[in-house]
């Protein structure tokens, strides 16, 4: 790890974020003059502490963007979810949970001026979108890292925020139902398939690969947003 990514890392701190009768545990950094915020939606009993979702966070700090990484499970959620796997497919419910965590954004101190992006991976992906939806004058881009955007249903053709799909080229269930999520979208969309890759991204490079993805996408669109912030 170089001395860039040791001061951008160190800019990361617990936070707390009270939702509907909870309150969730997020890590939030913000690089001096950030460009916006990605707020991370996990998905398949996976949490703030996912690896990858992390090796992501630290690409985009580099490239100036803020990042909250967050449970949008309690404990006890969490532990209920693993006995059943009920919540982690509870799209409605996990994208309450981002809309609550978004509004929470716009009234913190440090990134209340931020233009807000959304990274979902699995069915956090789903809850991007139809979070997405619910919220147009507030998301400025979605990626979604081998997710199931299927899953948003009618939401999709309600999402005008610019979104990036990213699937592996072996992944070949995902990748089919994320081409026909594509046809669904209603704003700018793009996808793009990193070869030889599967599901996870385990394979030499493709996770680097998604990550220099979703950094381009975050700082062009986040940035468009500022320009019009400004010129407002």
């Amino acid at each position: 790890m170089n001395k860039a990514q040791l001061q951008t890392l160190s800019t990361e701190r617990a936070v707390e974020i009270p939702v509907s009768r909870a309150i969730l545990q997020g890590d939030l950094a913000v690089p001096d003059s950030a460009l916006g915020i990605v707020l991370f939606a996990h998905g398949s009993g996976s949490g703030r502490h996912s690896p990858r979702n992390r090796y992501v966070a630290e690409v985009l700090q580099e490239a100036g963007l803020a990042t909250l990484l967050m449970d949008l499970l309690t404990s006890d959620e969490e532990a209920y979810d693993s006995q059943t796997g009920v919540l982690r497919f509870d799209i409605e419910f996990l994208a309450r949970r981002l809309i609550e965590a978004t509004h929470w954004l716009m009234i913190h101190p440090q990134t209340a001026p931020l233009s807000v992006g959304f990274f979902g991976a699995s069915t956090g992906a789903a809850a991007a979108l139809v979070a997405a939806a619910e919220l147009p004058d507030l998301i400025e881009a979605v990626v979604s890292r081998g997710g199931r955007p299927d899953l948003a249903g009618e939401a999709l053709r309600q999402v005008f925020a610019p979104t990036l799909l990213i699937v592996g080229s072996t992944d070949l269930v995902v990748l089919e139902l994320n081409q026909k999520a594509l046809a669904e979208l209603a704003g700018e969309k793009k996808l793009e398939i990193v070869p030889g890759a599967g599901h996870l991204f385990e394979e030499a490079s493709a996770l680097e690969a998604v990550a220099q993805l979703a950094k381009n996408w975050f700082v062009f669109h986040l940035g468009l947003a500022n320009k019009r912030r400004r010129a407002s």
